[in-house]
């Protein structure tokens, strides 16, 4: 069955949730090895806060790059059909022929780290048009002052948000960061991933 997607436990735990929120989001329940959560939650929380309490300041770009590269080596190693890639700096954009759009419309799922009052990170499953549809860990009661910020509690298992895309790339809520500052980790179900044997084209 499809899991809901779950919110933060801390103000501190996007980067794990969100990571785990994306094989939930990929990958059904009966499916899933429990040593993904035993993998994800050991790499991440990283990050010391300023008393030196570990975890107080997230995760760090190294461990999602290293979890990166643990889920792809467990998909490889036949363990579960999974694939991701990490990209950082000016990769990560939502222009035509990048890889971030690519992903989501080939029914992949990227997480990404946004501007929410500091560096938070969200699951993207979905482009449809200019609007991005993604999963927010961090649980908001009321809805945005802005109208074009679109909370959604209809679809539990892939997205709470719908925001344009052109708030990725501006300065405000749910901004991405400065072009050298920008990370994604873009994965795949492989077995349901949209390839070109699988895309019918119809050329007019």
């Amino acid at each position: 069955m499809d899991n809901p997607l779950r919110y933060q436990m801390t103000g501190y735990d996007c980067g794990p949730t969100s990571m785990l929120n994306a094989v939930s989001y990929l990958f059904r329940r009966e499916e899933i090895p429990p040593e993904i959560i035993r993998s994800v939650t050991l790499y991440c929380l990283d990050c010391f806060g300023p008393d030196g309490t570990c975890g107080k300041c997230g995760t760090s770009c190294m461990a999602m790059m290293f979890l990166s590269s643990w889920l792809s080596g467990f998909g490889q190693a036949g363990h579960l059909p999974v694939s991701s890639q990490y990209l950082s700096g000016q990769e990560v954009n939502f222009s035509q022929n990048g890889r971030l759009l690519d992903t989501l419309c080939r029914r992949g799922a990227a997480v990404v780290r946004v501007d929410l009052e500091g560096w938070h990170y969200v699951l993207l499953t979905d482009v449809r048009g200019d609007m991005v549809y993604f999963f927010d860990p961090y649980y908001r009661p009321s809805p945005f002052d802005d109208p074009a910020l679109q909370m959604d509690e209809a679809h539990p298992a892939s997205y709470n948000r719908i925001v344009p895309v052109r708030y990725f790339e501006g300065t405000g809520v749910y901004a991405l960061p400065p072009p050298e500052e920008r990370e994604a980790v873009l994965l795949f179900n492989e077995n349901t991933k949209l390839t070109e044997e699988k895309t019918v084209e119809y050329m007019i």
